[in-house]
C-alpha cells in the first residue's frame, strides 16, 4: 500500500467508481447509532462490533450476520423497518451531510472529463433516495446497486458490473471504498484502490491490495 501524497507508479484512470455510504454520504455513523437505539428500545443490545461487521454488504448478508449471532428468533426485519422509518424522518428533518472533501473532489474529476460510476451494496431504490437527498446523483453517469448482482462485496462483481456500464476495462479503472468488503471487491476486480477510512480500520493483509490511502476525498485531488 502506497501512503497519502507517495504513488509508487504513475496511473490515470479512465475512470473512477465510487461507493456510497460511508465513503461520499456520512450514513453509517447514524445508522449505527440508530440501530443500537432501535435494539435498545426493543430489549436488545446490539453491539458497535457486529454493526461494523455488516458495513458494505448487501442486505442478505447483513440479516445473516444478526441471525447467527442472535439466533433465529431474532426480529430482524422488524427491528429493521423501526431502524429505517426513524432514519428516513431524521434525514427528512437534517438531510445527508458529505463525507469530508467530496465536493472538492468530485468538482475535481468533473473539471478534467473523468467519467464517474458508483457502486453501492443499497439496493436501488433506497440509493437513488439517498443521492437525491444528497444532491448528488447527476454527478455519476452510471450506477450499480446491490441488487442487481447476484454477490455482494467482497465479491468483484459490483465494481465490475460498474466498469462494463462505464465501457472501461477494469484495469483502467480506479475505485474509492471505505469498506473492508468494498477494498476486497475492488482487488478481486483488478481495480486499483483509493482507501478513505470512516469507521473500519481494515486488517493488514487487506491493506496490503490497497494501492494508496487518504485522509479525506479532497487530498486524492493530487492523483489526477
Amino acid at each position: 500500500m502506497v501512503a497519502s501524497g507517495m504513488i509508487s507508479d504513475t496511473f490515470t484512470p479512465a475512470a473512477v467508481i465510487f461507493d456510497m455510504d460511508g465513503l461520499m454520504l456520512d450514513t453509517e455513523r447514524p445508522m449505527v447509532a440508530m440501530w443500537r437505539r432501535v435494539g435498545w428500545d426493543h430489549g436488545w443490545d446490539i453491539t458497535q462490533d457486529l454493526l461494523f461487521r455488516t458495513v458494505g454488504v448487501k442486505e442478505e448478508v447483513s440479516r445473516g450476520i444478526f441471525l447467527e449471532e442472535y439466533g433465529a428468533d431474532f426480529p430482524y426485519d422488524a427491528l429493521k423497518r423501526e431502524v429505517f422509518r426513524r432514519r428516513e424522518a431524521q434525514i427528512q428533518r437534517e438531510g445527508i451531510p458529505h463525507r469530508p472533501g467530496l465536493g472538492t473532489l468530485l468538482d475535481h474529476l468533473a473539471a478534467r472529463g473523468i467519467p464517474l460510476g458508483l457502486a453501492s451494496s443499497t439496493v436501488r431504490e433506497i440509493g437513488l433516495w439517498k443521492l437525491r437527498k444528497a444532491r448528488i446523483l447527476d454527478r455519476f453517469q452510471v450506477l450499480a446497486f446491490g441488487d442487481e448482482v447476484r454477490l455482494s462485496k467482497p465479491a468483484p462483481d459490483i465494481f465490475l458490473l460498474a466498469a462494463s456500464r462505464l465501457h472501461k476495462a477494469p484495469e483502467d479503472c480506479l475505485g474509492f471504498e471505505d469498506s473492508p468488503a468494498g477494498l476486497q471487491g475492488l482487488a478481486a476486480a483488478g481495480i486499483r484502490s483509493v482507501f478513505i477510512r470512516d469507521l473500519i480500520e481494515p486488517s493488514p493483509e487487506i491493506l496490503s491490495g490497497v494501492w494508496c490511502r487518504f485522509e479525506d476525498l479532497a487530498e486524492a485531488v493530487t492523483l489526477f
